[in-house]
């Protein structure tokens, strides 16, 4: 294929299959946040270029799709307007350019497209869906308790049964900074190494901690602890700081909150985003790579967004790593519930196809030159077609249309005035 006709890398086609599939889980999820009680939100696909840089650090800054000024500003070169990065950056500027016009708390989800200048790797895109929501205006436990729960509804909503809810705070983390004297200014730099846990082995952790400026005895000691997946020993440490004592029942509380649900505490979850000020989540799922659900509480964020000073909770959930990782075990493709051929009395096929589609059956009539019996029923098999219907010349004499089951094989003869009562049941009872 010649690359002038691929999409630009980064991005996808996605075709009538995909669209559906993907429209399906949208819908779910958006069922769940409905349920919830949290309202929609839609801003525009861009954003002035300052509400969105300063926002996401220096790498991220250079990440952001510019868009160059328009018109007789063209040959500046200058950019006014940018694509937006993600959808939290626009929720804190709704915020605050809405102010008490919304409800407080305000509870809202967002299901769009976000864009990234990156150099996408396999797997990564530069335009993506993103799926958020987020509760603005709330410090209570509830609050969290209830983006747990959202959160699981949401991803079982999605066809993942079997999955755990990693739950910690940053209180219990910056709990272990101090018990495992980590001095302040390490702080923001031990976490991010420790966040890697995950993906390198714990000596590779050990040895950057170190190079960090940690104390070999001290490092090796933290990340023992970390990898011993045993909650007790993180808690007995934790005995000596009275943040960590505070984490810790924040951590309780919730987990008495969601009692039932998937959560368990996870000390050694770090998620690197540093603006996160409580409790932080993320969900793994057998058979997924990497997390399939993530957030937390982040207290002031809004405000530093250009927002008024508001406590916030939410939670994202990963939509297109689900959605791909799923492809493989995608159902059968929906299709046409009638296929109408095409076999002479064409004013009557279509009066009987608009019927049809009044009668809310998803109807389509034969198109091609080819009058061939043969090569419109294949037609009809590309659409997925259940069902199929025959009006040719014995048909039309008798003033009947031969139905046929496209899963079965079967075929009946239905007088033409009863097609469109007899397909609406065999449709709604199939």
């Amino acid at each position: 294929m010649a690359q002038a006709a691929e999409p630009p890398s980064g991005t996808r086609d996605f075709l009538a299959d995909d669209v559906r599939r993907r429209e399906a889980a949208f819908a779910a999820v958006r069922e769940v946040f409905e349920r919830y009680g949290f309202d929609p939100l839609v801003t525009p696909a861009f954003e002035r270029i300052e509400t969105l840089l300063g926002k996401y650090g220096d790498e991220g800054d250079k990440l952001v799709f510019k868009i160059l000024r328009r018109g007789e500003h063209e040959a500046s070169g200058e950019a006014d307007l940018a694509l937006r990065y993600d959808l939290t950056v626009p929720l804190a500027r709704v915020v605050a350019t809405y102010g008490s016009q919304l409800p407080s708390p305000y509870k809202r989800y967002a299901i769009g497209p976000v864009w990234r200048a990156d150099r996408p790797g396999k797997g990564r895109f530069r335009e993506f869906t993103q799926c958020d929501f987020d509760i603005v205006g709330s410090s209570s436990d509830l609050a969290d308790a209830e983006v747990l729960a959202t959160v699981h509804d949401g991803v079982r909503a999605l066809g993942v049964e079997e999955f755990t809810i990693e739950l910690n705070s940053r209180q219990v983390l910056f709990g272990l900074l101090q018990a495992y004297r980590v001095p302040s200014e390490l702080g923001g730099p031990v976490l991010i190494t420790l966040d890697k846990l995950d993906k390198l082995a714990p000596a590779k952790v050990v040895a950057e901690l170190v190079e960090r400026g940690l104390a070999a005895s001290d490092a090796q000691a933290l990340v023992d602890d970390l990898t011993a997946d045993d909650p007790d020993v993180i808690r007995a440490r934790l005995d000596g700081s009275e943040q960590g004592k505070q984490g810790l029942a924040q951590v309780d509380r919730l987990l008495e909150l969601t009692a039932g649900l998937p959560v368990t505490f996870a000390p050694r979850m770090v998620r690197g985003l540093d603006y996160y000020t409580g409790m932080i989540f993320e969900v793994s799922a057998a058979g997924f790579t990497g997390s399939i659900a993530s957030g937390g509480r982040y207290d002031g964020l809004v405000a530093a967004l250009g927002g008024p000073d508001m406590p916030a909770v939410g939670g994202s959930i990963g939509l297109e790593r689900i959605l791909s990782q799923q492809a493989a075990d995608a159902t059968e493709s929906s299709g046409l519930d009638v296929a109408v051929t095409v076999l002479g009395a064409e004013q009557q096929v279509v009066k009987l196809a608009a019927e049809l589609r009044a009668a809310g059956l998803r109807t389509g009539v034969y198109l091609g030159s080819s009058g061939k019996l043969a090569k419109q029923l294949k037609w009809a098999n590309a659409q997925h077609a259940s069902y199929v219907l025959l009006y040719g010349p014995a048909e039309q004499e008798a003033g009947n249309v031969t139905v046929r089951d496209m899963t079965s094989g079967e075929q009946v003869s239905v007088p033409f005035d009863g097609v469109v009562s007899h397909l609406r049941a065999a449709v709604e009872n199939a």
